[in-house]
């Protein structure tokens, strides 16, 4: 039997049951350029009820440039939360080629602690030139995935750097992952990605890259200063720590916690969600136009022929555009 022809209650029982299979099914419905297989992926969405708050759920964002152990740091850190019984899914999301769409998809090779524990669900997936260092449906995959009982949510972005506002319009928690060494402190320290981070790391503080780390934490702690307060009342700070020798792992998570006990205490965990489903309104109210826009018969018959005649030379980009335009309302 297809998963297309399952009943949809039969299918969000088993998301709700933890079946690791029918959540990665619902999430490559949900990724899909096929009308039937997004048409079935919003059925389940709707019957899970997905538009509502998951408040006992935490979402956190792992960005930093590739190289930065963002993979290992998220291996290492999700293996000590496994200890108290937490149910983890990690979105791992991989930068595609611009030549030829394709991705790797090698971010679950690198979490090997991870990948084989039943209480863990790792989805690698191509960002497929999607920008703000997530992929297009990463929102949706999110909400199946707490649907399905996972309490803590790890986005591991492609790593653009100024450009992550999407994954910052989707987390409860910002982490950049930073490396000493790396020539991209002077980047690091402009104001896009800073002001957005909740928390700072210096990862592979170690061995001969020990001092450096440690220089790199004082300059970024300095950086922060610059920056005006943050409406959640938290203080971003910069710690160290070393991936590979598991060092620094427990009190970055003590440091994550301290920050969700202040947000939710003083509301702001909360209405910040509700800030972001503003903000996905909007966006999915946009997608939804030039969508429509593009599959209206006159405006494709419309763009065909002024792409010919581009390709010809005999109309210019902007009377191309007012013509296809023109031609939805004729």
């Amino acid at each position: 039997m297809s998963f297309l022809s399952k009943n949809i209650e039969q299918v969000c029982t088993e998301i709700v049951n933890g079946n690791r299979k029918t959540l990665a099914k619902a999430i490559t419905l949900i990724e899909s350029n096929k009308s039937e297989d997004r048409i079935f992926a919003h059925k389940i969405l709707n019957k899970l009820n997905t538009n509502k708050n998951k408040s006992d759920s935490v979402r956190i964002a792992i960005t930093g440039i590739p190289g930065a152990g963002k993979s290992t740091f998220i291996d290492i850190l999700g293996n000590y939360l496994l200890n108290d019984k937490h149910k983890i899914a990690v979105l791992a999301i991989d930068p595609s080629s611009r030549i030829s769409k394709g991705s790797i998809l090698g971010d679950k090779t690198r979490m090997s602690k991870l990948s084989n524990d039943p209480n863990v669900f790792i989805r690698p997936t191509a960002a497929s030139n999607f920008h703000g260092g997530i992929a297009k449906n990463t929102r949706e995959s999110i909400f199946l995935c707490e649907a399905a009982g996972y309490n803590i949510i790890f986005i591991e972005t492609v790593g653009v750097g100024q450009n992550e506002i999407s994954v910052f319009e989707m987390v409860d928690f910002f982490l950049l992952l930073k490396i000493a060494g790396s020539g991209d402190e002077l980047q690091g320290i402009k104001r896009g990605i800073i002001e957005m981070s909740d928390l700072i790391v210096i990862n592979k503080t170690d061995g001969d890259n020990t001092n450096n780390s440690i220089i790199a934490k004082n300059e970024f702690q300095l950086a922060l200063k610059l920056f005006s307060k943050k409406e959640s009342g938290w203080m971003p700070e910069v710690m160290n720590c070393s991936s590979i020798e598991n060092k620094g792992i427990i009190e970055i998570w003590d440091k994550i916690t301290s920050y969700f006990k202040l947000t939710k205490g003083n509301n702001y965990f909360y209405k910040n969600r509700v800030k972001q489903n503003k903000y996905w309104l909007k966006e999915i109210i946009n997608q939804s136009i030039i969508n429509n826009f593009y599959q209206n018969e006159k405006v494709r018959r419309e763009y065909k022929n002024q792409v010919k005649k581009i390709e010809e030379n005999n109309v210019d980009v902007f009377e191309a555009y007012k013509n296809i335009i023109l031609s939805q309302k004729s």
